[in-house]
């Protein structure tokens, strides 16, 4: 009989022809008497501690953890003397360390290499969504509009009236200058606004000073009034009128209207190279970027396969250190249990019945 199960022996309810001490046998064992019915107690099966695989030594199993009774007498002992439980627990707790050290290294190991896969595979699953966030951009982008037949019907009318005001310069001013060059000079000297960079006339809140007016106004200013003075000459006073108006707002106007119309169709160009760039690039670049994706989700497949093993050996080792864990805390318990037990029933006991629990 166990020191629990003599302990409880004491304390249990007897008959009154039951109350005479029991007697022990020279073993140290009680001897049941004619009509004592002898307690049974039916404990939990005790089962063996799990061992480590893979340790290279193995510490010694304390006595008192040999088996479950041993363990419940070894907290009887320490009940019913002076001593604290601390000590055991934290001899409970250090075997229990050292046999869960090296699944402790081991998970840190597997953690780390599983670590590592992760952040490879995390490294491609990005490359992978910024490939196809470029393919999807590239195939949901549209030819810009160049408004290059805008332009370029534009750009002729221009030409056909600038042509035309040449060659009403001419006449008018053939019969005092017959040479053509004449003529030419007076005409660039009026479409000299044409050269220039900007003019007022299209720009939005440009202070206008007296300089940039006489700057943009007065080579075509002089020009007409020198096809005016020829006009009155031959023609009446409200045709050399009309014509002077007419000249000077073509040398205005038709000059930056031809050089506006020559920037749009230099822009309207350049988007057209693009357009056949961008053609190109969805011929080329969407079927080898395609390419490159499936060669990258093969190998996050490879590394995800890779990684299996792994995550799969950590996880048994984590259910290793949980069932020694789990082992741990029975043990703690059933063991204050007995000593808790047997502190409470102490100061209850006599001097003859102590020596009866440890004989």
């Amino acid at each position: 009989m166990t020191l629990s199960q003599r302990l409880r022996t004491f304390f249990r309810p007897k008959a009154a022809s039951e109350i005479s001490p029991p007697v022990l046998n020279p073993t140290g064992q009680a001897v049941p008497q004619p009509g004592f019915i002898q307690p049974t107690i039916t404990a939990p099966q005790w089962q063996p501690l799990p061992t480590v695989s893979g340790s290279s030594s193995v510490e010694p199993l304390p006595y008192w953890l040999t088996d479950e009774e041993t363990l419940r007498d070894e907290g009887v002992l320490y009940g019913l003397s002076t001593a604290e439980p601390d000590e055991k627990i934290a001899e409970i707790s250090a075997y229990f360390a050292y046999q869960t050290a090296p699944l402790e290294a081991t998970i840190e190991q597997l953690g780390q290499k599983a670590g590592e896969y992760d952040q490879l595979i995390e490294q491609l699953e990005r490359r992978v969504a910024i490939r196809q966030q470029q393919i999807t951009i590239l195939q949901n982008q549209e030819p810009a509009q160049t408004h290059l037949l805008r332009t370029g019907v534009s750009l002729t009318l221009s030409a056909v009236v600038c042509i035309g005001n040449y060659y009403l310069i001419d006449h008018t001013l053939h019969p005092a200058f017959s040479n053509t060059w004449i003529t030419a000079g007076v005409f660039l000297a009026g479409m000299f606004n044409l050269f220039g960079r900007t003019s007022f006339f299209y720009e939005e809140g440009t202070r206008l000073s007296g300089r940039r007016l006489i700057e943009e106004t007065g080579l075509p200013l002089s020009a007409s009034i020198f096809i005016l003075v020829q006009a009155l000459q031959t023609q009446s006073t409200l045709q050399a009128c009309s014509l002077f108006v007419f000249v000077f707002m073509l040398f205005l106007l038709a000059g930056k209207l031809v050089l506006s119309t020559l920037t749009t169709l230099e822009a309207g160009l350049k988007t057209a190279q693009l357009n056949r760039r961008l053609a190109i690039d969805k011929q080329q670049k969407i079927p080898a970027w395609e390419t490159g994706l499936d060669q990258l989700r093969q190998e996050i497949s490879h590394l995800q396969a890779e990684k299996w093993p792994v995550a799969t050996a950590q996880k048994q080792a984590d259910s290793q250190r949980a069932q020694l864990n789990t082992q741990r805390d029975r043990l703690v318990n059933l063991f204050l249990s007995e000593f808790e037990l047997a502190r409470s029933l102490r100061n209850r006991l006599t001097e003859q019945q102590r020596q009866a629990i440890f004989n």
